[in-house]
């Protein structure tokens, strides 16, 4: 086993930096990486939170049940009531879209249930958030638009079994 090399706490702002120019690289192992360096050596540090959330939900298609929980760890270190029901939302909006990429039988239904519950969590963070803040709209909105255009995303008939998206935040 490797001994991890600490980073310096003047070092932050700029692996900060590294781990969204990762993410948009589309390499979200790494972004993750960088955060945990940073939590490491400041383990509050929100931003560093929130991007490692994203790296995880990025990561969602390859890691579904593990990642979701995952992030869920993530949301509970999130100190502002905003910031949490923005990305719980968040987390059940990459949970459906990694569901309707998988293609597996039966997840349209897990996918409406998911993009739901991110509706919930945006209308929360919506009264929650600053003025001017319109970020948890706009993400309703894209919800909204995806199940209004695509048919076969509908919630579970009478008769089908349970077991719908969990909600994140477990309130």
């Amino acid at each position: 086993m490797f001994d991890l090399k600490p980073i310096s706490t003047d070092g932050i702002p700029g692996a900060l930096q590294k781990a969204e120019r990762y993410r948009l690289l589309n390499d979200p192992a790494a972004a993750e990486s960088i955060c945990l360096d940073i939590l490491e050596a400041d383990p509050d540090n929100q931003p560093a939170l929130e991007m490692l959330l994203l790296a995880r939900t990025d990561q969602f298609a390859e890691t579904m049940g593990a990642g979701v929980a995952r992030a869920r760890e993530v949301l509970g270190r999130l100190r502002d009531r905003f910031h949490r029901a923005y990305y719980a939302g968040l987390v059940h909006e990459r949970r459906a879209k990694a569901l309707l990429d998988s293609g597996r039988p039966g997840t349209s239904h897990m996918a409406y249930d998911a993009y739901r519950e991110a509706m919930e969590h945006y209308e929360e963070a919506e009264e929650l958030a600053p003025a001017g803040n319109d970020e948890a709209r706009l993400r309703w909105n894209t919800c909204a638009r995806i199940l209004n255009s695509t048919p076969y995303l509908t919630p579970r008939g009478e008769g089908e079994s349970e077991g719908g998206a969990a909600r994140i935040l477990g309130d």
